[in-house]
């Protein structure tokens, strides 16, 4: 069984988490090619505040300008992931694990789930129940009613079943930040954080180590 390595890379701008995690990608399936054992990894950090949109996303969704962007303090990127539109921040926990998912006997569907099953267990954890909604990916509150509101957008890439990118659930996320886009392509929907929802500031690094054990619940580890 691979190792699972655990790294906190703090407060870091997107382009550089980007970068890094390629290069931890491209590393994995080259070796995976070769037929060489791959460790998997479980990235967390938070990032200044930026926007990102998926392979799939639409433009219409991004509401601002490039100057209007540069007003409040935030950039965007086009990148490789599924998913629409999309905000980071800092309060919010992003995880992206590295990983084989044919080393856990996993499917790209089945990893999505464990990433929301995830999610939502940590948000019991907190007296907070959470979901799923009906080709919706991420993880919802009260997401078949009025009131649905998302507090967790994943968004992969896989090659050769090697996964990048991953999760942002929010934690302390400053939600004003969300209005200036169609959040995940939605219009009618809308988005929460754990702070939000219990009426006080939330441990980041509580949470971040409960959603840790969550993963690893699902992942074995050679450790």
């Amino acid at each position: 069984m691979p190792l699972l390595i655990e790294e906190d890379w703090g407060l870091v701008p997107y382009a550089e988490a980007w970068k890094r995690q390629t290069v931890l990608f491209e590393a994995l399936v080259e070796a995976k090619k070769q037929g060489k054992s791959t460790d998997g990894r479980i990235i967390t950090c938070q990032h200044p505040h930026v926007y990102t949109i998926g392979r799939s996303g639409k433009e219409q969704n991004m509401l601002m300008s490039e100057q209007q962007l540069q007003r409040i303090g935030a950039t965007y990127y086009h990148i490789d992931r599924g998913g629409d539109v999309t905000y980071h921040g800092p309060g919010q926990l992003v995880c992206y694990p590295i990983l084989d998912l044919e080393n856990y006997g996993l499917g790209l569907k089945g990893y999505v789930h464990l990433l929301e099953e995830a999610v939502i267990s940590v948000c019991a954890s907190y007296g907070i129940p959470a979901g799923r909604v009906e080709k919706a990916t991420g993880v919802w509150l009260d997401g078949d009613g009025p009131k649905a509101r998302k507090i967790c957008a994943i968004g992969v890439r896989s090659s050769h079943y090697c996964t990048m990118h991953g999760l942002a659930l929010n934690v302390n996320t400053d939600l004003r930040y969300f209005s200036y886009i169609n959040p995940c392509g939605f219009v009618d929907k809308g988005v929460t954080s754990l702070q939000k929802e219990l009426g006080r500031e939330v441990s980041f690094e509580e949470v971040r180590e409960r959603l840790l054990y969550e993963l690893k619940k699902y992942l074995p580890n050679e450790n």
